[in-house]
């Protein structure tokens, strides 16, 4: 008889107390077998809230769903408008839309980072909530491909990557309206590596999440597709850090250098790490 695969039981919560079974969770399934290298599949998220959820900035704008869609397309058209001359006009939508996030436009994208220790600055920057749990998503890059429409997945198999390149994206979907088909797509989260647009996108070891629709639940889409996913390495962790620590944290991540100075290079960046020193 064929043995039953496990359940998956989901999302991976852990609450984390101490620094070293911290620093164990955000390492843990690192070792590629195939390359015997230490090369983690997660990307990582720090929230300074527990309670925060992974709302991109255009749903926080709190238009229904109805709308959002014509509202994202007009934000990126006029910032491209009234940006000209900032940046290469004939750029894709896929540069302007990065360009814009990381301007503090609302959009449907969320940033993301390789390193495990910008997540945590992230966690453990607001000072005004370092008596609040705060939280680190972890979620695996490969494994979430599986749930990506057919032809995506060729493309990125095909170059064995585990993210897309934005010149891919550009060539592939020039329009995000190509996204936003529910007859013609599942729901998606798409990773990619946005250009190098300044120190801040290359110290912070950045890239974006985009989803294929600008009102996707992505709390609750990814503890669904968890639930689907039959792996002993769990597709998303969600690491709490319990408050106790955020202040051992804070330090050990300022005496390794990971602060404001570094991670926003150019005079904001340190004045705002002299502010919270």
């Amino acid at each position: 008889k064929r043995k039953k695969k496990p359940a998956s039981l989901g999302i991976r919560e852990i609450t984390c107390t101490r620094w070293d079974q911290l620093i164990g969770e955000l390492f843990a399934d690192s070792l590629d077998q195939q390359l015997d290298r230490y090369r983690s599949p997660y990307v990582f998220r720090g929230l300074s809230n527990y309670s925060y959820t992974l709302q991109s900035s255009l749903n926080r704008l709190g238009h229904p769903p109805d709308r959002i869609r014509a509202i994202e397309q007009r934000l990126v058209d006029s910032f491209r408008k009234y940006a000209y001359g900032e940046f290469d006009p004939a750029a894709s939508n896929w540069h302007w839309i990065s360009l814009a996030q990381h301007h503090g436009l609302p959009t449907r994208l969320l940033d993301w980072s390789y390193s495990p220790f910008v997540a945590l600055h992230f966690a453990t920057s607001d000072l005004s909530l370092m008596d609040s749990d705060a939280v680190v998503w972890c979620v695996d890059r490969w494994a979430i491909q599986q749930s990506l429409p057919q032809g995506l997945q060729n493309a990125i198999k095909r170059d064995k990557v585990g993210v897309f390149p934005i010149e891919l994206l550009a060539t592939e979907f020039p329009t995000f309206e190509t996204f936003d088909n529910p007859d013609q797509f599942n729901d998606f989260m798409v990773f990619f590596e946005p250009p190098a647009l300044d120190g801040r996108i290359i110290n912070q070891g950045a890239l974006f999440s985009f989803l294929s629709r600008p009102d996707l639940d992505l709390d609750d889409w990814l503890a669904r597709i968890s639930r689907e996913y039959d792996s002993a390495r769990p597709l998303c962790k969600k690491i709490k850090l319990a408050k106790e620590l955020k202040w051992e944290v804070r330090d050990k991540l300022d005496a390794a250098n990971l602060q404001e100075r570094v991670l926003f290079p150019g005079l904001d960046g340190l004045s705002a790490w002299l502010k919270r020193w």
